[in-house]
């Protein structure tokens, strides 16, 4: 049988559809920006911030905590992708969910010019957008 399959290869081989998005803004003149970022075990990760634009990304090795404002928290595992919007959205969580294995990540991130790549939130907005956040999971 022979033919070009659903991921474009007639093998299984070369390019596959991880994922497929559609973000709801790209800032005006944007740049891209592709970074690597590895957490060793239990690193708890960037503390929460936020994006000029939108992030795409695919886990290489580990597993990532990983929490987007109006999100309950999750797991990404290793070959997992996740996306954000960017703009407001508060990113709480992006560290190593695992404590005894490193965390590698690549993300694509599409950036305003001349902003920063990410910024931080200060405590006092964190408090005022709490009822913004998804329910936090129990202990025990």
């Amino acid at each position: 049988m022979s033919g070009v399959d659903e991921h474009g290869s007639q093998d299984g081989t070369g390019p596959r559809m991880l994922a497929d998005v559609k973000p709801p803004f790209v800032p005006e003149g944007a740049s891209a920006m592709t970074v690597v970022v590895e957490w060793p075990p239990g690193h708890p990760g960037t503390p929460p911030h936020r994006h000029s634009g939108p992030c795409f990304g695919y886990v290489t090795e580990g597993a990532v905590r990983w929490e987007l404002e109006g999100e309950p928290e999750r797991v990404i595992k290793a070959g997992e992708t996740f996306w954000e919007p960017g703009g407001d959205v508060i990113h709480y969580q992006n560290g190593n969910a695992l404590s005894d294995t490193p965390a590698k990540y690549v993300v694509i991130m599409l950036c305003a010019p001349g902003g920063p790549m990410l910024t931080l939130v200060e405590e006092e907005e964190l408090s005022k957008r709490a009822h913004l956040r998804a329910p936090r999971p129990s202990a025990g």
